[in-house]
């Protein structure tokens, strides 16, 4: 079983587009819950959460790792959108490895070799599957998602994430 974290900061309409694409998970018994880790939003981001069914708790990530009920935890970007086939792959990486992993991007997401190296990479831009366990430790030290997420070393899975647009 699977918990989604999705930190967001004011982008209602990205959450709204990363929860549509969670929707198969949910049907597959896959995900287990949601939680929208809020970091101060003053749009409509609760409302966007309440009415899709996700817990929505304040204080940033590490309030969301402590509130799921997952061994594993797949944290997203709002506006980030997974593709279809995506539950098979997280559910096969999640039964036989220990090691966190992130999705590959999709074509039209993909970025070119320069521009990739002179820009800032977002470490959470292809998601991230991890441990509750390690998030939790990583989470101690960390500000935010994107700090969990930068610097580890992680497999890459077939199943495919559209990027979500940069702010």
């Amino acid at each position: 079983m699977l918990s989604v974290l999705i930190e967001t900061l004011n982008d209602e309409e990205g959450l709204a587009r990363t929860l549509a694409s969670l929707i198969g998970g949910a049907v597959e018994g896959v995900v287990r819950d949601v939680i929208v880790c809020d970091t101060g939003s003053t749009d409509q981001t609760h409302r966007v959460a309440d009415h899709a069914g996700c817990h929505y708790v304040t204080g940033g990530i590490a309030a969301g790792i402590r509130q799921a009920k997952g061994d594993w935890l797949l944290m997203l970007e709002p506006g980030a959108r997974l593709a279809e086939g995506w539950i098979d792959d997280v559910a096969a990486h999640t039964a036989r490895q220990t090691m966190p992993a992130r999705f590959s991007r999709a074509r039209a997401s993909r970025t070119p070799f320069l521009s990739r190296v002179f820009s800032g990479n977002r470490a959470l831009a292809e998601g991230l599957v991890i441990s509750k366990r390690q998030a939790a430790a990583l989470s101690k030290s960390a500000r935010g998602a994107e700090a969990i997420a930068r610097g580890l070393a992680t497999k890459r899975l077939p199943a495919e994430i559209s990027v979500a647009p940069a702010k």
